[in-house]
């Protein structure tokens, strides 16, 4: 019966939620379509996902310069400040822990090459000497490994990721480790050595890059790792040879340093128009960085990050001039968030710290890549149980889009068996895990998603256009309603 009821609804599309109240459909059209000019915003992207930003990773100057450009386009957009202290800027640390470059790794005396024959793939300190016992197969288990330092091939992850999943050469390579690991842990190993198959040295530099980078929190997330955490070492397959000889030796120390660093939100007000209902807020939301420079990929290091997120950041100053000029009875706020590839850590910080009333953001309007794919489909999430979380919140946006940009939505996304999913990877998610109101709108992911290829030339430009308008015109609604979208129960 689900299947069923689920199929109808993706054939339904854009009907499947039709049914509006009184009060929203008597709101008046969005008065301020001409603020959105799509050769602006072509503009603007160009600047924001060129090279001169350098892909805008978190924790950088580069992500810092793109966070300054952000806000001087919003004072020229004419927003308000709405960070700390009157500028549109709320600064948060970014903990970082990585591998240190003079970690080491020998076999037989001889060493390996730091992120060229072996990647440590956790990030803890890791010091051991001793002989090798490799496993040829999963029946080698069986044997006592207490304390022992193990080598094996990698073992397909059971089940393999869904065929056609973004990056899924790097899935496929952290659910073995994953399995590998859980596995070594319950026999009570010391250390683990994976060689790499084919399809993960295929992907190799990516998943250096990856593992190089290290990780990222902030002040009050758990510890991403134990205290007596496993190391597992990823090797190349060349080195394999030389871990099969029953009197393999292996050295291996892996030491880890900490840095902080700043990243930043950028924060901007318009106004409403109602001496009431201004203190309440429509949130618009997106994310100005991205992943950096990186290892090349046909000669190309710079990740530039054109849908993802630059396309919602010029998108957010488009939807920011039509407040200006033309207020709504509430206002709008608009945070681009920072740090959100590294773990949606901005949203995650306003989220905790609001510079406004938390009680006073009545919804959310998260974007996230927006400018690709067919340009007659879109999809929205936050509609389907259990992520809907307002039920009103999901018509009004279906009405915006019945009546001004007549995507066909698809659905299918917000699944909660989606083998993607998606809804738990943009800057909505810490709002709706804080009770407000919140959708996420997106035209999916494709082929250059996380890759150097996501370029500013790449981008429907007149696709992205349609989809501000479809996020402008559903923060309309919301910001004219006399009651605000209740939260579902």
């Amino acid at each position: 019966m689900y299947k069923i009821f689920f199929t109808a609804l993706l054939l339904i599309g854009t009907n499947a939620f039709t049914q509006i109240n009184s009060e929203s459909s008597a709101i008046p059209s969005p008065p301020a379509f001409d603020a959105i000019n799509q050769q602006e915003m072509r503009s603007n992207l160009y600047e924001l996902a060129g090279d001169a930003f350098r892909g805008r990773r978190a924790g950088t100057l580069d992500e810092l310069s793109a966070a300054i450009w952000v806000a001087q386009k919003a004072r020229e957009a004419g927003l308000e400040p709405g960070g700390d202290n009157g500028t549109y800027f709320q600064f948060f640390n970014l903990f970082r822990s990585r591998v240190t470059p003079e970690s080491s790794f020998e076999i037989m005396g001889k060493k390996l090459d730091l992120w060229k024959n072996f990647w440590p793939t956790v990030v803890t300190n890791t010091h051991l000497s001793g002989k090798v016992v490799w496993l040829k197969n999963e029946s080698d288990t069986l044997q006592s490994l207490q304390g022992k330092i193990v080598a094996m091939n990698i073992i397909p992850p059971r089940p393999l990721p869904a065929s056609g999943m973004s990056l899924w050469a790097f899935r496929y390579t952290l659910l073995a480790l994953r399995d590998a690991g859980m596995l070594m842990k319950r026999k009570g190993a010391a250390g683990l050595i994976v060689v790499a198959d084919s399809t993960v040295q295929s992907l190799l530099p990516f998943i250096s890059h990856a593992y190089e980078t290290g990780q990222y929190q902030i002040e009050g997330m758990p510890s991403i790792v134990g205290q007596h955490a496993l190391q597992i070492v990823l090797v190349a397959p060349s080195v394999a040879n030389r871990l099969m000889d029953g009197n393999s030796h292996v050295k291996i120390d892996i030491m880890t340093e900490h840095f902080t660093y700043p990243s930043v939100n950028v924060i901007g007000i318009a106004k409403g128009n109602d001496s009431i209902l201004n203190h309440q807020y429509v949130l618009f939301s997106g994310h100005h960085d991205h992943d950096g420079v990186g290892n090349p990929v046909n000669g190309d290091s710079i990740w530039n990050g054109a849908d993802d997120n630059a396309s919602v950041t010029v998108a957010m100053l488009a939807i920011a001039k039509a407040f200006h000029e033309k207020p709504a009875k509430r206002s709008a706020l608009f945070v681009w968030h920072g740090a959100e590839e590294r773990g949606l850590l901005g949203s995650r910080w306003y989220a905790q710290h609001p510079t406004v009333r938390k009680n006073n953001i009545i919804a959310v309007l998260n974007g996230d890549m927006i400018g690709r794919n067919a340009p007659d489909s879109a999809a929205l999430l936050g509609t389907l149980k259990p992520h809907k979380n307002s039920t009103e919140l999901v018509d009004l946006a279906m009405q915006a889009n019945n009546q001004y940009t007549h995507f066909k939505v698809d659905f299918s996304w917000d699944a909660p068996n989606h083998p993607e999913n998606w809804y738990f990877r943009s800057d909505h998610l810490p709002y709706a895990q804080a009770g407000i109101p919140a959708l996420f709108f997106t035209t999916l992911l494709h082929a250059d998603y996380h890759t150097p290829k996501d370029e500013p030339d790449r981008i429907d430009y007149k696709k992205l256009y349609f989809m501000t308008k479809w996020i402008y015109a559903t923060g309309w609604m919301v910001a004219e309603l006399n009651k605000a979208p209740a939260v579902d129960k």
